[in-house]
């Protein structure tokens, strides 16, 4: 073999390995090297096509991200060979059934009960066409106005888990075949990204959805691989080469040429099957990573899709059954300025009450003054809400500007909980007609001078009411001491009455007698609810010692921060007398972190907190480190129902102290499902997957807790 042709199959080698790997990460999530040995591995191919440019070839995995658009310029517009047409939005269950029996009229059909449709998040993203000729990307565009689009095809190749080059094996590679899908953003991701844009002072983006598309809008690839997008297929228009029946195939053929599969599409037979799974869908939308606004429910058969066709607009072997809507229009009342656990102040609008994907939303959040003042908002403005991650609440934009008189009635329409005992608007709250909101100097509850912290303002009194009450909230929470039966009204009742004076004092309720009179006699309290309470003070006061960390809520210092530290020191006193060098020494703490740690531990209200947890009976378990990797290492764990012995926070920490981790829902990538009592549709999708099924004291077996 001539020198030539060796160093071309050394190229192809490591291109066709650096490709495994890609997939096996970002497609598969089981990679099986190190950062740093794919590292290498990519710097050797790097340096072999610097030295032997004449290697190099489109798909190489160096060439992912290519020159920018010179400035000025725009992106070339190209026409869809197959046009990108509308899919039929539908909101009720009765559109639904006509939607199937204009299907069966066509096809004269007795009934559609044989009819097997597949149902697919509707992803709220954007949409792109790519088109591979002989198994190679060679254009990428995005939707347009359905018959042309921009071809964006240098920056859909920056995004790591769609595949430059199909990959070989299991089907063949068409001559050409056009594959659509959708690119998205992940919900942990668009946070992480927003989080990282503040501390660099950037302004936050609104949205997912938008974040995509002006991402791919950028004129520099280099820009656009920095965000991190994936990009999920949906159909195959297009397709050469290659004879398949159904949708079910289709999939199939484009996870074996390395396209990923988010695991939540789902077959049934019948419509009203897919009208059950659409309001299931529905009931678990939050739960899904990415952001979806109904689902697209298509026939499964390719032939019967080919005999239906479409219309000038839109298919007519598929549609959209949306979600209720989760963005509405209301009034802004007042903003109020709110004291969090930490003692950050931040502004809350109060709205006229309005109806925001099926939950009456009253209260949005503003996330901090900049965050108003970009909005420009005005006391009075008509405004955009939106339910953030289907939960929170959000204001967006000003839909209608506050101007002129304000309306007679407006005074009147304030909310009565804005109000004090003597009928007086708070202070730290800005309910006047067209007022603009400014951050308050001082703390609305207990009249501290506030702090500014960058674009944050902070109340420095750690005994002002509203952090003593979050911080026992937090301590009482998921991930800490998991304190059933106890919430918000119960914590705030309890300081109100003088029962509490800090969070530890919640482990002194059932070590003095004379308490229990006084709990009983508080407004919706009694006997029973104070017994409950009690039993589970002494089943709670033995906690590890990471659940510990995240009870004492200790700025940044979330469950994955308190388990680093956990399994560094080991023990409590390592950490409260750890130097800011020590604490920099555990891998993923960094010197701010650090600094925040130290400066808790030296303030003397805090060990005094920590001292009175361990007076009053408070017991620390540290950490075990199973050898031989664990029970479930390198394994995924989901968990559903009820667990009666232990919190949700504890089966996830032993699950990640075996090795392994815990999933969201069930997919073809969950290895094992715990059941606890009364679980819900996991486990039906656990059984439909073969994916094996543990009960709560098989789960204990195996990691040796039977």
């Amino acid at each position: 073999m001539s020198a030539q042709k060796s160093l071309a199959r050394q190229h192809a080698d490591l291109c066709a390995e650096i490709r495994r790997h890609d997939r096996l990460y970002y497609v598969e999530s089981q990679p099986e090297i190190s950062d740093k040995e794919y590292d290498q591995l990519f710097t050797r191919l790097k340096r072999l096509e610097a030295e032997h440019p004449e290697l190099v070839t489109p798909e190489s995995p160096t060439q992912r991200v290519g020159a920018p658009v010179p400035e000025g310029k725009g992106f070339r517009i190209v026409q869809h060979q197959v046009p990108m047409l509308s899919i039929d939005s539908l909101f009720s269950a009765e559109e639904v059934r006509e939607f199937e029996a204009r299907i069966v009229r066509f096809l004269n059909l007795d009934n559609g009960d044989e009819l097997e449709w597949i149902l697919e998040p509707k992803y709220d993203g954007v949409s792109a066409a790519l088109v591979y000729e002989n198994g190679v990307l060679v254009r990428g565009a995005m939707r347009g106005d359905g018959i042309e689009g921009e071809e964006i095809t240098a920056n859909l190749r920056t995004i790591r888990n769609l595949p430059l080059r199909l990959a070989e094996g299991g089907h063949a590679i068409p001559r050409l075949v056009e594959v659509r899908g959708e690119v998205l953003l992940r919900r942990d991701a668009f946070q992480k990204l927003n989080a990282r844009r503040e501390k660099e002072g950037q302004p936050a983006f609104a949205n997912p959805r938008n974040t995509v598309s002006g991402a791919l809008r950028r004129n520099d690839p280099a820009e656009v691989a920095r965000y991190p997008l994936e990009f999920h297929p949906w159909s195959a228009p297009q397709l050469e080469g290659l004879d398949l029946k159904t949708q079910t195939e289709l999939m199939q053929a484009l996870r074996a040429w390395g396209f990923s599969d988010t695991g939540y599409a789902r077959s049934v037979s019948g419509i009203e099957a897919a009208i059950r799974a659409h309001a299931e869908f529905e009931r678990r939308r939050s739960e899904l990573p990415f952001e979806i606004d109904g689902v697209v429910v298509k026939l499964n058969r390719l032939d019967l899709r080919a005999r239906l066709g479409t219309t000038a607009r839109s298919t007519r072997w598929q549609y959209a059954h949306k979600f209720a809507a989760l963005e509405a229009t209301s009034t802004l009342r007042a903003i109020e300025t709110m004291v969090g656990n930490g003692g950050r102040l931040t502004p809350r609008a109060h709205v006229d009450p309005v109806e925001v994907g099926g939950v009456t939303v009253r209260h949005a959040t503003l996330h901090n003054a900049d965050y108003v003042a970009g909005l420009g908002l005005r006391i009075g403005d008509r405004v955009f809400l939106r339910r953030a991650g289907d939960v929170i609440p959000q204001i967006t934009g000003v839909a209608k500007s506050a101007g002129g008189k304000a309306p007679a009635s407006w005074a009147k329409e304030t909310p009565e909980e804005l109000f004090d005992a003597l009928g007086k608007v708070r202070p730290g709250i800005a309910h006047q007609f067209a007022e603009v909101y400014t951050m308050p100097t001082r703390c609305p509850v207990c009249g501290t001078k506030s702090l500014s912290e960058g674009k944050y303002w902070r109340c420095p009194n750690p005994q002002c009411p509203p952090q003593l009450v979050g911080r026992t909230l937090i301590l009482a929470g998921d991930g800490a001491f998991e304190i059933d039966g106890i919430g918000e009204k119960q914590v705030t009742q309890l300081f109100e009455a003088g029962i509490l004076r800090s969070p530890a004092d919640l482990f002194g309720l059932d070590r003095d007698p004379a308490l229990r009179a006084k709990l009983v006699a508080l407004d919706r309290w009694g006997e029973k609810m104070v017994s409950k309470l009690f039993e589970e003070l002494q089943r709670r006061r033995a906690v590890p010692l990471a659940r510990l960390l995240v009870a004492l809520a200790i700025p940044d210092v979330g469950s994955a921060t308190a388990r680093l530290l956990a399994l560094h020191f080991h023990e409590l006193e390592a950490i409260r007398s750890a130097s800011l060098e020590d604490l920099q020494h555990v891998d993923g703490i960094g010197p701010e972190v650090a600094a925040k740690i130290r400066n808790w531990f030296a303030e003397a209200a805090n060990q005094q907190l920590v001292e009175r947890l361990l007076e009053l009976g408070v017991t620390i378990e540290a950490p075990r480190q199973p050898a031989g990797g664990g029970a479930f290492a390198g394994k995924t764990v989901v968990f559903t129902g009820t667990l009666e012995t232990l919190g949700r926070a504890e089966a996830k920490q032993l699950v990640e102290e075996q090795g392994g981790k815990v999933g969201s829902d069930v997919s073809a990538r969950t290895h094992f499902l715990v059941v606890g009592g009364k679980p819900g549709s996991k486990a039906k999708r656990a059984a439909e997957l073969g994916i094996e099924v543990l009960s709560e004291s098989e789960f204990k077996e195996r990691i040796g807790r039977a």
